[in-house]
């Protein structure tokens, strides 16, 4: 984030969740005699003739070695299977299993499942293949940002709900490597749910306990069971403001090797997520992969984070003075600065271009971070002098400078987020002339920013490239959690920014047609119980060559 105030830090007071009052839940041991499957089943990566299944069998305790299981696929609930077959949830692969199926009909849904030699059924999942040929709409939602003892995770409860949902966009931070000592975990205690391990996850035990933690939860297997996920990682998955060579919380004097704990991570994930296995000899890292939606989209999801991101700009201290901030500025337009990389640049050009020339009217991109232009607010302007004051007031007396100094940097012209593609320019400047280049028609859909977005995007001659979509956190805090409205401020003082949201949790629900795309903000009312109201926040149209338009 930008200087050195970040979202563990400064949020971790605003997500202790102050007088809500809420009791520990109580969670009952489970007693197993024989392979049972406690964290139930999910798919992904969808195509036309398929996608990934993925199951993990729990052995009773004390039990070791591989556990063979039988997978089915049906085309109803209750029906016969249409393909079966065998697997085994390896103890290596921590007695995980995933298959990838083929030879389905396109455009239609499935119901899948897995069942151990001695008759033991896991739950029942469902997918829907990709289409071919016209397609007049698809339904995908958007979703990020899941600190488990951040609240409860009722967005995905809504999510499994409905009716329509031809895949879930995961775009990273599905798990978070902090502690019970760490961000969000006064809210975890009071709500029971605790981390585990208790301490920051940093071996391939660790990530996948942490890993395990997530399927557990009932909510999280009814979203996995509903529709296919089309995930990529953020930072959270190995460590905060991760890139290339190391991260921000990681400190090799404590923790070790960065490349240790990223290949633990890595391995950890492959294993836990629904997602085709990296090719043998391939950089794990390079998860870069698209899909096409018939003739109306390819969705390119992209790695923005291990692949080739360049450090961070960071602040050396909380109070950077005017020459520091001058000198990030000049680092922030170092043209040698990376996002994608040479490699996945080139596979972004060539998957857009046949998408532009097979008439397709969406080029969708499925991306980490928010893409469009943010300047830092200017609070004392939004709020007045005696309301910015009084916002200070209630403060810890720690953050009071930190506030001071990012309104500084800010007004001296640093944006918002440094981590960010507002963190590297140059490289967003070189993907804007690539998209005019071959023709496309973009729509970015953002993760990481624990906020709601619809952004316009233009470069920096102005002109405009296209739409961006950026999902809320299902439970992680929001700088809403320390100025309520600092969307609508972020809204008002950003041209490129028609509607952002910083205080609600939930998901973005976007229907695609060939004409517009329109996001739906779906919101809850608490994460702080599992009962919860469904709203929405907005809704905002995407057209071709047009500003976002706010619908109803």
């Amino acid at each position: 984030m930008t200087l050195s105030i970040n979202r563990r830090n400064l949020l971790a007071a605003f997500g202790a969740g102050t007088g809500i009052g809420l009791a520990p839940a109580a969670i009952a041991a489970p007693s197993l005699k024989t392979a049972a499957f406690r964290h139930g089943v999910a798919s992904g990566d969808p195509a036309a003739d398929g996608a990934v299944i993925w199951t993990r069998a729990t052995i009773a305790e004390g039990a070791s070695g591989d556990v063979p299981l039988d997978w089915h696929v049906a085309s109803a609930e209750n029906g016969k299977p249409l393909k079966s077959g065998k697997i085994t949830a390896t103890a290596a692969a921590d007695h995980t299993a995933k298959i990838e199926v083929s030879g389905l009909s396109p455009a239609t849904e499935f119901w899948y499942w897995f069942r151990t030699a001695d008759g033991t059924t896991s739950p029942k999942g469902r997918f829907r293949t990709l289409p071919v040929g016209k397609t007049d709409k698809i339904v995908i939602a958007l979703a990020s940002c899941q600190l488990y003892p951040g609240g409860f995770f009722n967005a995905y409860a809504d999510m499994a709900t409905q009716e329509r949902l031809d895949a879930v966009l995961h775009l990273g931070d599905y798990i978070y490597e902090y502690g019970a000592d760490g961000y969000g975990a006064d809210v975890g205690r009071k709500i029971g749910r605790v981390p585990d391990p208790a301490h920051e996850i940093v071996t391939l035990s660790d990530y996948r306990r942490r890993h395990a933690q997530v399927k557990a939860d009932a909510q999280m297997q009814a979203a996995h069971a509903r529709a296919a996920f089309i995930c990529v990682w953020d930072d959270h998955e190995t460590a905060n403001d991760a890139w290339i060579g190391g991260a921000e919380n990681h400190d090799p004097a404590k923790e070790g090797d960065w490349r240790a704990r990223k290949a633990a991570a890595l391995q950890a994930y492959f294993e836990w997520m629904p997602i085709r296995a990296p090719k043998q000899g391939s950089d794990p890292a390079a998860i870069y992969r698209s899909f096409e939606f018939g003739d109306l989209a390819t969705l390119a999801m992209v790695e923005t984070r291990l692949l080739a991101r360049s450090e961070q700009i960071a602040s050396k201290g909380a109070a950077p003075d005017a020459a520091q901030v001058q000198a990030m500025l000049a680092a922030r337009q170092d043209t040698s600065r990376e996002m994608l990389g040479a490699d996945q640049f080139a596979w972004l050009k060539g998957t857009f271009a046949a998408s532009v020339k097979a008439g397709k009217p969406w080029q969708l991109l499925g991306n980490q971070v928010v893409m469009a232009r943010v300047p830092g607010p200017d609070l004392r302007a939004a709020l007045g002098d005696e309301k910015f004051e009084a916002m200070l007031g209630k403060m810890p007396e720690a953050y009071r400078g930190m506030i001071a100094a990012s309104q500084a940097a800010f007004k001296a012209g640093l944006p918002f987020n440094l981590d960010a593609w507002d963190g590297y320019p140059p490289a967003r400047e070189r993907l804007y002339a690539m998209l005019r280049e071959v023709g496309a028609n973009p729509l970015a859909f953002a993760g990481d920013s624990h906020a709601a977005w619809a952004n316009d995007l233009h470069d920096d001659s102005g002109a405009r490239i296209g739409s961006e979509f950026g999902a809320t956190a299902i439970t992680s805090p929001s700088y809403g959690s320390l100025l309520p409205g600092l969307g609508q401020i972020l809204a008002a003082q950003s041209p490129e920014v028609a509607f952002c949201d910083q205080d609600a949790k939930g998901y973005t629900m976007v229907t695609i047609t060939p004409d517009a795309a329109i996001a739906d903000f779906v919101t809850v009312s608490t994460v702080y119980a599992p009962q919860f109201t469904r709203g929405t926040a907005a809704r905002y149209e995407a057209r071709k060559g047009a500003a976002l338009k706010a619908l109803g």
